[in-house]
């Protein structure tokens, strides 16, 4: 990128009254330099079939243009119009829920071949319209696209042949998903069940896969056919979301989509991110979800969506809104784009608030956003391409995420895998210690020095072999309970768990639990072990924690192993955070981890959030973020140049930040 994008999703067609011109002015004003246009107006621009109107389309582009603002265009494919519902009986999909009903976005078959023709119609007219104006710079792909649990007659078919491929023969087939259980065996494919009815938590696993598929399949089609009209100098984007289920931990890893498949179809990795703000703003969510988002290309990203006042309860204290932003721009994104300009009036969305109120007039937000969009006029050029380079990475594992899905931690079905990735990645996130998210590929392993597993309940064996002998060859591992347990059909493997790991890990255990008045202590610290307790003895492990229990203390809840050249931790159970911390921290210390590249803030944690990278220009630049409302000081270990207040800073110079405040530091 040239510059930091900002700005906001605009559409002309939802508002009250003709005000396109001073909407433009008014993002002019307040530095804002891009939008993002078009992806909910398919049935504005085909009112009835075969009948075109792009006349609100390019209202948008030239008051833009006259604006100098840029303009992202996204395909309307997600919202279909009424008229295309009706053409056939299974353009709305049939879900486990039952037929789909008109009014939602997002409820048909994207299998469907009439459904498919007539999108594919509307992208290459829309192209037509926008490929050659000179201020377009990039098209989203559709929107936060899924399957929608399509299991119509179409999408099981497929889901069958695919089957056939890659198990020729049925017996075999049978074995791998144990459907002798209850009678479940299929005995021709021509027999093959709904899979709606299916008890089977392997093959609806299955199922959840073959449909991750289809959305990667579905959205590089969608692109090639953008890539037949967009210029070399035009990118091509989705935004991705991620999972909201507060049951399962939410705004964590999005079960529907293996996004780092799916972004094979992209050029640039694009993202939604949305977070509580006011008392409770962390920060935590921007941090995780972005370095998915970083992670799905290796490279920086687009924050295509995220709340400007938002939903209700989110509205941001003062400085709230310019933090964010910050630490956006601090975890590698390009760009930060609020959904959406303007509050609508009317329909589902009515409370979801924008930049601007119902009233339309600038307000406290847009004040805010004045100051973030002018101040990256000025010292953008230091904060673009910031380039990160970690030395500790997450696996992140969507077929992990669906196997905790079919079989949850407890009986509630609330205790899922994000839980357990959020418990690791926020952790991390107080400490200070910046991570990277990485797919559960053997290839990326070697990047780096510690690789954290959350739960990796379902891997291949060669995946565990390679995490193994990455141990043996000098790596660190830290695991937590539920990882090396299933394979890839979510089938539990028959020998000593967790499986393959155990020599590495130096443990092993055949029972588990919930637990109920049990403690995890260590060092001076002590809190409840939560959700799941794993029964591990020491074989050739430390043991550093056992459980405080009148019975169960005779169990470890943390062990340390060092295994050929490397070491690996393993964490039985789920603790206090506080407990975590300090497990970490000492884990750190044990193996003498340092980052000599990155400036050394000692000691400094969370509500400091420290994070580093350097700029195209090889400037190394330290973002030091203040996420609470309490002034906060600390020393900066070297000479900087300050960029927000324009003022050099003296090594050991002891500095003040105000509450939901930063600094910017150019490390001279």
């Amino acid at each position: 990128m040239k510059e930091l994008l900002y700005g906001a999703a605009y559409y002309d067609e939802y508002m009250p009254y003709d005000r396109v011109e001073q909407d433009m002015a008014m993002m002019e004003k307040a530095g804002m330099n891009v939008i993002r246009i078009a992806e909910s107006t398919w049935s504005t621009w085909e009112k009835r079939e075969g009948e075109f109107d792009f006349t609100s389309l390019h209202r948008m582009l030239d008051a833009a243009k006259r604006h100098h603002i840029s303009v992202i265009v996204g395909t309307p494919t997600y919202a279909i119009p009424s008229w295309l519902a009706d053409k056939a009986d299974d353009i709305l999909a049939l879900t486990h829920s039952g037929p789909g009903i008109y009014g939602h976005r997002q409820n048909m078959d994207i299998t469907n071949p009439i459904y498919l023709q007539y999108a594919e119609r509307m992208i290459r007219k829309l192209m037509e319209e926008v490929c050659d104006e000179p201020h377009v710079i990039g098209f989203q792909l559709d929107n936060e696209t899924k399957a929608y649990d399509t299991c119509g007659p179409r999408a099981q078919e497929m889901f069958v042949e695919s089957l056939k491929q890659k198990y020729p023969d049925l017996d075999a087939f049978n074995h791998a998903f144990g459907l002798d259980y209850w009678s479940n065996r299929v005995d021709d494919w021509a027999h093959f069940p709904d899979i709606r009815g299916t008890i089977n938590g392997s093959l609806a696993a299955e199922y959840a896969a073959f449909s991750r598929g289809l959305v990667t399949d579905f959205l590089k089609w969608q692109a090639a056919i953008v890539a037949e009209y967009k210029r070399p100098d035009q990118f091509i984007t989705q935004n991705f979301d991620y999972d909201w289920d507060a049951r399962r931990g939410g705004l964590g890893l999005q079960p529907e989509v293996d996004q780092f498949a799916a972004a094979e179809a992209v050029t640039i990795a694009g993202c939604d991110i949305y977070h509580p703000n006011a008392q409770d703003l962390t920060g935590a969510e921007i941090t995780v979800l972005g370095n998915i988002s970083r992670g799905l290309k290796s490279d920086n990203y687009l924050v295509l969506e995220t709340e400007a006042q938002g939903n209700l309860g989110w509205l941001p204290y003062p400085g709230q809104l310019r933090l964010c932003a910050y630490s956006h721009v601090a975890n590698g994104a390009n760009m930060v784009e609020y959904w959406h300009w303007h509050s609508i009036h009317n329909a589902i969305e009515s409370y979801w608030k924008g930049v601007l109120s119902h009233d339309l007039q600038e307000n406290e937000t847009y004040r805010e956003c004045a100051i973030v969009g002018n101040e990256w006029k000025r010292i953008g050029q230091h904060l673009v391409n910031l380039k990160k380079d970690n030395r500790v990475a997450i696996v992140a594992d969507s077929r992990s995420n669906t196997g905790l899905i079919q079989f949850p931690m407890d009986t509630e079905d609330t205790h899922g895998y994000n839980r357990v990735l959020r418990w690791l990645a926020d952790a991390l996130y107080r400490l200070n210690i910046e991570f990277d998210v990485i797919p559960a590929q053997a290839e990326y392993l070697s990047r780096y020095e510690i690789v954290l597993l959350p739960a990796l309940y379902s891997a291949k064996e060669e995946y565990l072999q390679a995490l193994s002998d990455y141990v043996k060859d000098g790596g660190h591992l830290i695991a937590t309970f539920k990882s090396a347990f299933a394979n890839e059909q979510i089938k539990i493997y028959a020998d000593r768990q967790p499986h393959i790991l155990h020599e590495a890990l130096g443990i092993h255990y055949d029972q588990f639990t919930f637990p109920k008045n049990v403690e995890v202590a260590f060092h001076e610290k002590s809190g409840a072990a939560r959700e799941w307790m794993e029964m591990v003895f020491a074989d050739t492990a430390e043991v550093w924690s056992r459980y405080t229990h009148p019975v169960w203390n005779r169990y470890a809840a943390v062990t340390y192993n060092e295994f050929g050249k490397g070491s690996a931790m393993y964490l039985a159970a789920m603790f206090e955070d506080e407990v975590l911390e300090e497990v970490l921290s000492a884990f750190l210390h044990e193996i003498n981890f340092a980052e000599p590249h990155k400036i050394s803030f000692s000691n400094v944690r969370y509500p400091l959030v420290v994070k580093q990278g350097v700029n195209a220009a090889s400037e190394q630049i330290v973002y030091v973020m203040n996420f609470s409302d309490e002034e906060q000081t600390l020393a900066i270990p070297v000479e900087a140049k300050e960029l927000l207040q324009n003022q050099t800073i003296a090594s050991g110079e002891q500095i003040s930040i105000q509450p939901w405040d930063l600094k910017i530091l150019r490390i001279c």
